[in-house]
């Protein structure tokens, strides 16, 4: 099956096979999510994000294409007979060497499969124009302009009882309890969006994990939430995701020299974890040692096991031997830092050297990304 996502995205974002929030591109197909700003290796070649993402989509997919045309019936409303021939439509076959291969009436017996394929097309396309009117509730009568969500769509009016029957439909337990779906109509969601910016107080910031241990106790898909809060403007963030705040009255316009002075203080303010991690296999016990300077970078590490890329081929190799449910993958020590004083390689390295001696570990016992001994030194020399 196709993840949630998928259908939540845009024609253009369903062809591609992904899509991006402010800080992740999600892939549609399977739900797997890396992180922006991260630079991926695969083979010895560096790729950024979206690259990646791309590569992604290409490596564990196929394509797009391969990937949703073997969905069952329920999914595509297509036939097998009638994949089969968008197949090979797809291989830019000719009719009379599709009636060859399937074995079934002529070359015009084809040219009519065509044919009635072109006007379900046509059929799609007329009833996704009927939902969207239907969604968008072009008989509604437009909202006056909002200070608590300037950029959200200003299509709809909605009345206190009205109001009161949409969230009581989809916070069915009460609305301090879950959602019963996200997958809803835009004056619906709006309601809801709505209700739920009132869980973060206006003139206060949260981190990102603030946000999210707001919000998934009414969804699981957090993320989703915390997107779609920003893109309809009832929270905003700093460009580094630093930090979030609820946008509207909070005596403080994003202008004004105050506003810019504390967003500046904030970002000064922030702490980036970096440390050394180990990845464990659970069925033999042998570890591997790595450290980084940002801990979310694990998430790229992770990726690469999955998608068969990391550098380190013994570990890789056992990766792919035992499977990822027989690794664990935890912190060890973890340092804090000033955005600006970024933790060095020889101040990472000297923490691996720690750690690798606390552990007791030896050559046969552990997987050690390269000789501690040789980097250290190659470190020392270059002044790293």
């Amino acid at each position: 099956m196709v993840n949630d996502l998928f259908w939540e995205s845009s024609f253009e974002e369903m062809k591609k096979g992904y899509g991006e929030s402010e800080d992740h591109y999600h892939c549609l197909l399977c739900g797997e999510s890396i992180e922006k700003g991260i630079i991926y290796p695969v083979e010895g070649v560096f790729y950024e994000a979206k690259r990646y993402m791309k590569l992604h989509v290409e490596q564990q997919h196929g394509s797009v294409f391969q990937h949703l045309i073997a969905l069952d019936k329920e999914v595509t409303g297509l036939s097998d007979h009638q994949k089969n021939l968008v197949k090979f439509f797809k291989e830019g076959k000719s009719d009379s060497d599709i009636q060859k291969e399937m074995g079934i009436g002529s070359s015009s017996t084809i040219r009519n499969h065509r044919f009635t394929l072109k006007k379900k097309e046509r059929q799609a396309k007329v009833f996704l124009t009927l939902m969207e009117l239907l969604n968008d509730g072009e008989e509604e009568k437009k909202l006056p302009a909002s200070t608590a969500a300037p950029r959200r769509s200003q299509r709809y009016s909605v009345s206190d009882e009205e109001r009161e029957k949409i969230l009581a439909k989809n916070f069915p337990q009460g609305l301090n309890g879950p959602l019963r779906t996200f997958h809803l109509q835009e004056k619906h969601r709006l309601v809801v969006l709505e209700e739920l910016s009132g869980h973060f107080d206006f003139g206060s910031t949260y981190t990102e994990k603030e946000v999210n241990d707001r919000l998934a106790p009414f969804y699981d898909d957090y993320a989703v939430l915390r997107r779609y809060l920003i893109e309809y403007g009832f929270l905003e963030r700093s460009a580094d995701g630093s930090s979030y705040w609820r946008k509207g009255e909070t005596g403080m316009s994003m202008e004004s020299k105050d506003y810019k002075k504390q967003m500046k203080q904030l970002a000064k303010e922030v702490k980036t974890e970096g440390g050394v991690y180990q990845i464990k296999n659970l069925q033999n016990d042998k570890i591997y040692i790595g450290s980084t300077p940002n801990i979310k970078t694990l998430n790229g590490v992770k990726f690469t096991l999955k998608t068969n890329t990391h550098q380190n081929k013994e570990l890789q190799n056992e990766w792919n031997t035992y499977g990822a449910d027989a690794f664990s993958i935890e912190m060890l020590e973890t340092i804090k830092r000033e955005e600006e004083k970024a933790l060095s390689k020889k101040d990472l390295l000297k923490l691996e050297a720690k750690w690798l001696e606390k552990l007791g570990l030896t050559a046969k016992k552990a997987i050690i990304r390269l000789k501690l001994i040789q980097r250290r030194n190659r470190c020392e020399e270059s002044s790293c």
